[in-house]
């Protein structure tokens, strides 16, 4: 059966102006990942996976080349219809939550989707199902602060996959979580990409998540290389 690749990547590049110089963080990429992959990106500090993550969610554009997510080329979209696309089709875990203090649970989850004109009564049972679904039920009212960090991550999680995006990208989705939360998270996460034949991008430094991934790259001097094929999906299921 032949894959489908829901995004596409071509001669990738992105330089930031440092004062008189330039800084080269992606260096002509080409890169395909298929849908219901979970595809793994390492690098070290400063190598340019959340710069890869920003360009494929169109939070920052490229210097040079084409990104086309489910043949949509989302580079050549103006700034309306990328933040358009991007509510729509493209979901986002960050390391730190990004929750909003002020609101609770249930109105992070649900505040995208209400400001982009969809019904609030339909968001908040679909909210409410995936706070369900990850063990958080009886914590819709309350606000961030009274919540632990991996309950705030899981809110996130929920927020990311409320709308049933097509792709979701994950930025060191544990990096602020102690070990046993941050596996559990990623059980969950995994489980809820996997059930729902969701595309998975992670940037993580996690060698633990590394083999649950179908596929692992570094970025190495602004070029990806493929480090290795994993098992399939179901492999989390016993981690």
């Amino acid at each position: 059966m032949t894959k489908r690749a829901i995004v596409s990547i071509r001669d990738l590049h992105k330089t930031y102006d440092e004062g008189a110089r330039s800084r080269c963080i992606l260096a002509g990429v080409n890169l395909d990942i298929y849908a219901g992959e979970f595809f793994a990106l390492l690098g070290a500090s400063g190598s340019g996976k959340s710069t890869l993550l920003n360009l494929l969610s169109a939070i920052d554009k490229p210097t040079r080349g084409k990104i086309c997510i489910d043949d949509t080329d989302i580079t050549a979209l103006n700034d309306l219809q990328q933040t358009r696309f991007r509510r729509d089709h493209i979901g986002i875990i960050f390391q730190f939550f990004n929750l909003i203090p002020t609101l609770t649970a249930l109105e992070n989850i649900t505040l995208p989707q209400e400001l982009g004109g969809s019904a609030r009564a339909t968001v908040e049972a679909k909210a409410r199902g995936l706070l369900e679904e990850v063990g958080l039920a009886e914590r819709a009212d309350d606000y961030p602060d009274n919540l632990s960090g991996g309950e705030q991550q899981r809110v996130a999680i929920c927020r990311a996959l409320l709308h049933e995006p097509k792709v979701v990208l994950a930025d060191e989705p544990t990096g602020n979580l102690d070990e046993d939360t941050g596996r559990a998270v990623i059980q969950l996460l995994l489980r809820l990409t996997r059930d729902a034949g969701k595309t998975l991008i992670m940037a993580t430094h996690s060698a633990e998540i590394v083999p649950l991934a179908q596929r692992v790259c570094r970025i190495i001097d602004g070029q990806l290389h493929i480090e290795s094929t994993g098992p399939p999906a179901s492999a989390a299921r016993e981690w």
